[in-house]
């Protein structure tokens, strides 16, 4: 016996990232509790990434507007920036960079370090964000950096 169609099989929608999105948001599997998780590096690793910790440690304003944009767009569109945050000196790492002649540019981190704190789930609040913004801000930067590529490597984006 054989069947006879009338018609073609209708179209069917293709797959839609949703924004905020994204990969796998706890690459390494830490432990999560009501309070959350802690960072899967910890701040004093800094070292293991070299480069960008000198970078960190002599132009943060670079480093930080690579982490917002890279963090920008994986929340907006789900998928990791496509030149790895963009171009060194963007608007964010201009106006960074201004407040850092005057010692302020902690407040851009801070901002930016709760942002990446809550899309992960990683325990701490503002005052602990201040502070580690404020006294440790390479080592911040490197930290809020490799929590980034944690999540853009579940998408199977090698670093370059």
């Amino acid at each position: 016996m054989s069947r006879s169609y009338q018609q073609q099989p209708a179209a069917t929608s293709g797959m839609v990232v949703a924004p905020g999105g994204g990969g796998n948001r706890n690459a390494k599997n830490m432990p999560v509790d009501a309070d959350g998780r802690e960072w899967s590096h910890g701040l004093c690793s800094c070292f293991s990434e070299c480069g960008t910790c000198v970078v960190a440690t002599c132009f943060p304003c670079v480093v930080y507007g690579k982490n917002k944009h890279r963090y920008e767009h994986l929340a907006n569109k789900g998928t990791p920036h496509p030149e790895r945050g963009g171009s060194c000196f963007s608007g964010s790492c201009m106006s960074h960079g201004i407040f850092s002649i005057c010692g302020l540019g902690f407040l851009f981190q801070m901002g930016n370090r709760g942002h990446v704190r809550t899309r992960y789930n990683i325990k701490g609040g503002g005052c602990n964000d201040c502070c580690t913004s404020f006294f440790c801000s390479p080592c911040q930067l490197v930290q809020e950096s490799r929590e980034l590529e944690l999540e853009e490597q579940s998408f199977g984006v090698q670093r370059y």
